[in-house]
């Protein structure tokens, strides 16, 4: 137990929000206190992380780990029977089966040490390709789009410093008034500051509600909005071709395919006017610099990666990538969505965001981890695609920080899988729906009971502290994989290979990630303690800028199903990726161009940094991009429908989102009484039109239906959303289950499911749950 203030960060968003935590004086329980030296949230938190506490009681969290009895009962049980009924588990399916029929699904949730352990487990003790993680449905898009655009993914390639001082802003499918309220003050600072805000969004929002400009798109038609406008930038003749020229590649066939894109016929695809579109394109073309921000919206579609691609196709048209203040970045959502997706959680991931088929990449992590390159396995199924093949080529998993069974699409069918498992395994720090259906549940530590990094969506490296010591029956993650380790490794010794002290880990991850892409080798926990976190690449000398690997070393590719594969972070060397400029520092540089360094020349100075010590990377690109010949890549796409169209059967089209008060699957926030009462269940928020069809009123029980599956919720009317749209929030389980409706078709490059638009078909209900009519 501590009895002084410790300086942490929230578990929820990335934003990763600073706060203090005084513990109570039984060492169990703690009181949040603002923070107001991090630069992030400076001192603000959303009812979220003000709450965030109430899921460390005993009442509502997991004390003892949990083994199936055998009158089918979910049972106490001690951590040596539990710890052997999970070796005996996964390692009877790998014996009788193969090490393939062993599956691990980890959460953009994990620390970077466990995320780093877990795809060392499952590479090493498991020997198994059967990794992957809920990230996958979270970010996967953005990250193929900036890394065939950039050469490199990071969330955001500048602080959220820089938002208030640009000239305009495109945020599209964002709602941060909502999803990451403390963030909303840095689009309203933008324009107190006499900058623009514009908003894409098929429901006006309360960020919308802020916005200059609003444009309220048809679901899954974002691509064709922006090759609407760049078409108009072309025409009106607002392109920047000298930056095209020098700093480009790809323009030509761009170009093409954007003028086949004109304005009224965007109009048609998307119901946004040819007025507004040439108002949007005046907003962001007339100031000096500007910026495009995507999130879930336009990424969570089966042609999210050409989506993405089309939006920063904007930015390189207008020479706004890569100059200072401007640029294309991506709003994060899980706590440690950009650090669980660097270091090996992924299918086809080695730490360091280096490729799992590059024979380079795999020599170097094999000398880390003391094993035989050619021991490791290759590229497995992404995050759907193994859980749509559990039962069948999956007969075992072991699940960490993630809750499928209301997070995933087609829930109901993935519900089926995992119960159709020979043995399944869950840590996390509550009963999830998921965990409910495990053979055994291991209680594990969480934030304020354990050490770890996390990296929040601006490529922060920050460090969360232990504030309280966990229940007796509690251990890390950390612990499990070690312990398990020493069960199923053999006579190999192989959990000394695991070691439990996270600050162990994270020395072991520097080396793993050193001259990879996602370069943390400069990084240690006295530098995030004494920085309030490190922005990366920083590697461990500041003789120059970071490399990224080489050619083909830095990339993430689709997973190895098959299907095409595209990259999903660089292919280059990264070799001048960024500027040393600090977080709150000029982005222009000294001489205020931006360029505080030359390709190949050592970085600025962090002001009061070590002599050779690298400073971090707060702003990428401002030199050169990270690709091999340090030229951007602009992506020649064309719109197409989504997946699903709606037709007679199915005449609506259904779009998901979060509401403030819950986060995620809702398995730790529904425990929250103060959030319940604010968001206490589900709802169909549809248009007053479209409930004057159906014959509902507000908080009448609605049914929508898919091809999928069917969920009931109460309806909340309002005309701040589409006629032709429905929206639900999918943080519940039960009959209220959004996911149950959505539709798993896949990106064939990202492998993002189809979250954000699929057709259905609304019904009211009767009492006990029958249709008694529909809309049309």
């Amino acid at each position: 137990m501590r009895d002084t203030v410790t300086p942490t960060h929230c578990p929820y968003c990335a934003l990763q929000c600073g706060m203090n935590l005084t513990p109570a004086p039984d060492g169990r329980a703690v009181e949040v206190s603002e923070r107001a030296d991090f630069p992030v949230n400076r001192g603000a938190l959303c009812g979220k992380g003000r709450t965030a506490p109430a899921v460390l009681s005993s009442s509502v969290r997991l004390t003892s780990p949990l083994v199936r009895s055998e009158g089918g009962a979910l049972v106490p049980a001690s951590w040596e029977e539990a710890l052997a009924r999970v070796a005996e588990g996964l390692g009877r399916t790998r014996a009788e089966y193969g090490a393939d029929a062993v599956g691990v699904f980890g959460g953009g949730g994990l620390t970077n040490e466990k995320a780093y352990s877990l795809g060392k487990f499952a590479r090493v003790v498991l020997g198994t390709s059967q990794i992957d993680y809920n990230g996958r449905f979270c970010m996967s898009s953005a990250a193929a789009a900036g890394g065939r655009a950039f050469g490199l993914d990071r969330g955001l390639p500048f602080p959220l410093e820089d938002i208030p001082r640009t000239g305009c802003v495109i945020l599209v499918g964002s709602n941060p008034a909502e999803t990451m309220p403390p963030s909303l003050r840095y689009f309203t600072e933008l324009r107190e500051n006499g900058g623009t805000l514009i908003v894409v969004d098929p429901r006006r929002t309360k960020t919308a509600e802020q916005a200059d400009l609003h444009l309220a798109p048809r679901p899954g038609t974002d691509l064709a909005l922006a090759l609407g406008l760049l078409h108009l930038i072309v025409s009106e003749g607002r392109t920047d071709e000298a930056y095209i020229r020098e700093r480009t590649d790809g323009w030509e066939e761009t170009r093409a395919a954007a003028m086949a894109h004109w304005p009224e016929y965007v109009e048609r695809i998307t119901g946004v006017s040819v007025p507004e579109l040439r108002e949007a394109v005046r907003l962001f073309c007339e100031p000096e610099a500007a910026m495009v921000l995507t999130a879930r919206g336009p990424e969570q579609q089966s042609k999210g990666t050409d989506t993405v691609g089309a939006w920063i196709n904007l930015c390189l048209a207008t020479g706004r990538a890569g100059r200072p203040l401007s640029g294309y970045g991506c709003l994060t959502g899980q706590g440690n969505g950009q650090g669980g997706r660097e270091h090996g959680q992924k299918a086809d991931q080695l730490p360091g965001y280096r490729k799992l088929t590059d024979p380079a990449a795999r020599a170097h992590v094999a000398e880390v981890w003391g094993v035989d390159p050619d021991s490791l396995p290759g590229p497995g199924r992404s995050a759907y695609e193994l859980l749509d093949a559990l039962g069948t080529d999956i007969r075992s998993l072991l699940l960490m920080g993630s809750n499928p069974v209301v997070s995933a699409p087609r829930a109901a069918h993935i519900e089926e899988r995992i119960r159709s498992l020979d043995f399944l395994a869950v840590c996390d720090v509550v009963l999830s729906e998921t965990a409910a259906l495990a053979d055994v549940v291991l209680p594990v530590t969480q934030w304020a009971e354990e050490t770890g990094t996390t990296t929040n969506l601006e490529g922060r490296v920050l460090l969360r502290r232990q504030a309280i010591t966990p229940p007796e029956g509690v251990r890390s993650d950390l612990e499990v994989m070690h312990e398990l380790a020493a069960r199923l490794g053999g006579e190999g010794n192989l959990e000394k290979k695991f070691p439990t002290d996270p600050e162990e880990v994270f020395e072991e991850l520097r080396r793993a990630s050193a001259g990879g892409p996602a370069d943390y080798s400069g990084i240690t926990y006295r530098r995030l303690a004494e920085e309030n976190g490190v922005f990366w690449p920083c590697p461990a000398s500041a003789d120059g800028p970071p490399d990224a690997g080489g050619p083909g070393t830095g990339t993430e590719t689709g997973a190895d199903t098959g299907t095409e594969a595209g990259t999903e972070a660089g292919t280059g060397t990264g070799v001048g990726v960024g500027t040393g400029a600090g977080a709150g520092a000029d982005p222009r540089g000294a001489d205020g161009t931006g360029r505080s360094g030359t390709a190949g020349g050592a970085p600025a100075p962090r002001p009061g940094a070590a002599p050779g010590v690298h400073p971090g990377t707060p702003r990428l690109f401002l030199d050169r991009f990270a690709t091999e010949d340090g030229r951007a890549r602009f992506a020649p796409v064309s719109h197409r429908a989504v997946a699903e169209e709606p037709d007679d059967e199915y005449p609506v089209l259904l779009t998901t989102g979060r509401v403030v008060a819950q986060y995620q699957s809702g398995a730790q926030t529904r425990r929250v009484d103060e959030l319940n009462a604010a968001a206490p269940g589900p709802f169909v928020e549809l248009h007053p039109r479209l409930a004057e069809r159906l014959g509902a009123a507000e908080g009448d029980p609605v049914a929508v239906v898919s091809r999928r599956g069917r969920a009931v919720a109460p309806a909340r009317i309002t005309a701040t959303i589409r006629p032709d749209t429905v929206f639900m929030p999918f943080h519940w389980a039960g009959e209220g289950r959004a996911n149950t409706l959505t539709n798993p078709a896949l990106d064939p490059t990202s492998r993002m499911p189809e979250f954000k638009a699929c057709a259905v078909r609304l019904e009211t209900v009767e009492a006990g749950h029958g249709g008694r009519g529909h809309a049309e």
